[in-house]
This record gives structure tokens, sequence and C-alpha cells, in this order.
């Protein structure tokens, strides 16, 4: 079908939520109001459910090219639209890493053939190859990533003189990940020397603690004020990190920024005991007081959207000791519904969490037609059951890991049927194969 009429369903957008009809023609969303009809149309009707737009996800690990053990684009982003994220943004420390204009747009050509999900892939930035950063179209990509912390990959940025050339001289928006290196590395050398390879995985949080993720987010900070740059601080851990930013702005206007995660949100120290190295992260889940600083943050707007910071391995790998076992973990498939369990609970309303996953990632990122439900955008959109319970379990897993920190959550939402440009790519827990996605498109002037 290219023409699709939904009925009676809530919409959630811009921050209201209303009952409209939405009719969608081929890639777009054509009209929206009361009592439409269209003999043309294939009239879904959706009573009792709410239409969100699409979650844009802007900080995901696909692990292609050279990962593909762990996941791969054709995977990751079907696990993405079975959980209502209908674009994605993934990171360059993949194998090669994209640091080059040519790797970056290898990815690119494989995400055009074998992504249901829209996507974007950030430019990678090594201590050494500034002069290749800037060759990079900010209309096609959608910003740089500097790992002024190491993590999955051997990317570190931490030569002073090229910090200050990539903020000084990139015009386009700087992704950081943020955990001050020396710090990390004397603390698990002290842990080490005390318990070998096998150090209790509860010390994570203390290896990688407030003060090495405040360091370095501070620095990145200092040096986007310095020189006037587009700074985005990804994955915030810590509620003294959240002192770094303000509200005083629109998000339109704000040129500092800063993003927070779904295991950040839901997940805290006292988890270890339980999860073990399934929720070692860098940077690390900490206290409760944490969580709820960065739950405050995020309600105030000091921090402007919620993402997964998706990075999928084997069970055997992250089974392994705590220095040989890696960070991250698999989250697109069920990060809007457990975002949709702390509206149940009064944390969040529906309508910030649209905000935070939709039209911030959108604003933010200058993301062109997409994030939002309007007549003439992309009909990227997302129809949530929020009274049909979903209980996670390895047989509904779509990562190529096939697991998940939430195995065993019985949710009380579902995701019902995911639209990208138009198409029905999931439905009833089935992904419709044979639908590609788009690339993202990005205007400086948005």
């Amino acid at each position: 079908m290219s023409k699709y009429l939904l009925k009676n369903g809530t919409v959630v957008n811009e921050g209201v939520s209303q009952q409209l009809d939405v009719l969608i023609n081929h890639s777009r969303i054509e009209k929206m109001g009361s009592n439409i009809s269209d003999e043309n149309a294939l009239v879904i009707d959706l009573t009792g459910k709410l239409i969100l737009p699409g979650c844009i996800d802007d900080q995901v690990h696909f692990r292609e090219p050279g990962l593909t053990h762990k996941g791969n684009i054709h995977s990751e982003s079907r696990a993405a639209v079975a959980g209502g994220i209908t674009s994605f943004m993934e990171m360059p420390n993949t194998h090669p890493n994209a640091t080059t204009q040519e790797l970056l747009e290898d990815k690119y050509q494989i995400a055009k053939n074998d992504s249901i999900a829209n996507y974007s892939f950030f430019m990678g930035a090594t201590n050494d190859n500034l002069e290749e950063v800037l060759k990079t179209n900010e209309r096609r990509i959608c910003g740089v990533k500097v790992f002024m912390g190491s993590s999955t990959g051997n990317m570190l940025v931490d030569n002073e003189k090229t910090l200050a050339g990539l903020f000084s001289n990139v015009p386009m928006l700087i992704a950081t990940h943020c955990e001050d290196e020396h710090t990390v590395q004397k603390n698990l050398a002290e842990a080490k020397l005390k318990y070998g390879d096998d150090i209790p995985i509860e010390l994570h949080p203390i290896i990688r603690n407030e003060e090495a993720c405040y360091l370095s987010s501070s620095l990145a900070v200092q040096l986007a004020k310095e020189h006037g740059a587009r700074l985005h601080v990804l994955h915030i851990s810590t509620a003294k990190e959240t002192e770094l930013f303000n509200n005083d702005l629109s998000l339109k206007e704000k040129k500092i920024t800063s993003e927070a995660c779904v295991h950040h949100l839901w997940f805290s120290d006292e988890d270890y005991a339980s999860q073990g190295t399934k929720i070692k992260w860098n940077p690390a889940v900490k206290s409760q007081s944490d969580r709820n600083g960065i739950w405050k943050a995020l309600l105030e707007d000091r921090i402007d959207v919620v993402a997964t910071d998706h990075a999928p391995h084997t069970i055997e790998e992250k089974s392994n000791v705590y220095t040989k076992a890696p960070s991250g973990g698999p989250l697109v498939q069920h990060a809007l519904i457990s975002m949709m369990e702390h509206v149940k609970n009064g944390k969040i309303t529906i309508e910030r969490v649209v905000e935070k996953m939709a039209h911030n990632p959108a604003i933010l990122f200058r993301i062109e037609e997409r994030g939002f439900i309007r007549e003439g955008y992309y009909a990227d959109l997302v129809i949530v059951n929020p009274s049909k319970k979903y209980s996670v379990s390895k047989n509904n897993i779509l990562y190529k890991c096939k697991w998940s920190p939430f195995e065993g959550c019985d949710f009380s939402s579902t995701i019902d049927t995911t639209f990208v440009n138009g198409k029905i790519v999931y439905k009833n827990n089935q992904i419709i194969e044979g639908v590609n996605g788009m690339r993202l498109s990005f205007n400086p002037d948005f």
C-alpha cells in the first residue's frame, strides 16, 4: 500500500495529545485532522493506541564493519524499528575506524543496502586526522565523534593541540565521550593490584568514577565555550556533570547540549549484584543519587536528549572476568517501552518522552523533515499500545547477540506498528522485510 489512513488514535506531538486522523501518502504525511476520508487509503483503526513520531537515536554502535559477530546494520536496524526507533546515528569505532571520508562512505553503502531504519554515521576524530575531519559535509553527516576517554576501540583523542584544532575549526556538531583517561587508568591499576583481572564488577563505578567523568566533561564544555563550538556531551552518568548544562536558552539556540541514556535512567549500582557485567557500560552506571540527578536535569531541560548507546557484545564476551568483559549492551529494541514504564509510574509524561526521543534529536542535529508529526514531513511513526503488556524473553529478542539487560522485565506497553518513510516495517511482532531506510539529511541553517 502507498496510502494509509490512521483513525481514532491519540497523536502525541509537540507537547499535545489529541485524537487526530493521519493520512499517509507514499513516504509523507499528507494530512492531519478530524474525520479525514480517502477511498484509496487502507484504513487502520487505532482506538486506544498512541501515534508517536518515530524515535531518533543519536548514539548507537551497530558493529559493522569488522565486529559483525556482535551485530550488524541489518540485524540491529531491525531490532531498532521493533523498538519504535526509525532513525539512528552510528558511531565510528568499528573496524576499521571510520576516520577517513572513504571509510565513512563505505558504511553508508552498507546501510543503503541493509538498513530498514533511516541512518547517519559520525565521522571519527583521532589525534592526527584533523585535516580529514574538516572535509566532512555537514549537510550529509550528523556530526564528528571525539572520544575524550577510551572505550570500545582505540580512538582516544588526548592531544591538547588536536582538541583545540577540532573545537576551533569544526563547524558541525561535536559529540564527545567524556572520561578522563589518566584518572580511569590510575583507578584500574589500583584495583588490578588488589584483585588481578577478576575485579568485582561493583568497583566499575569506582574505577570510572565521578571525578573521571567531570574532569573530562568540564574540559569539553570549557573548550566549546572558548572556541564557540557546537558540543553535545553523550551519556551523562553523574549528577555533578549535570551542573555544567543549563536551560536558559531554547534548544535551537543552545550550542552546548547533553544526552542521557536509558540505562542510566533505569539501573543503579545496586543492580550489579544481580546483573553483573551485563550492565557494564562506559561511563559506568553509578549511584541512585546520580540517577536521581540525571532525572532531575532531564526534566529541567538541562539534559536535552534520551538515547541508547546501543552496543551489543556476545554473552560469551560479557561473561568474562572484569578486565576482559567488554563494556556496552543492546538496548534499541526496548528503549521506548522502558521509557513508557516511567510514564506509567509518573516519572515523566508521554509528551516529554516524545520531546526527548524524537523532537529534540531532530532539532539538535538539524535533521530535515523528521522528528515531528507534521503535514509534509516523512511518515516516520510508531504506534504504541499502552494497555498491552510485553515481556522480554530470548524468544522475542531481535539483536544478533540474543540477550538483553531487560530480560525478564514485564513492561506495561507494547510497540504495535512502526512506519519508516510511510512503509510499515514492523507489525504484530513481525519485521516486514524488503523495505530500506533513507540517509538522513541535515540543514545547518535549521
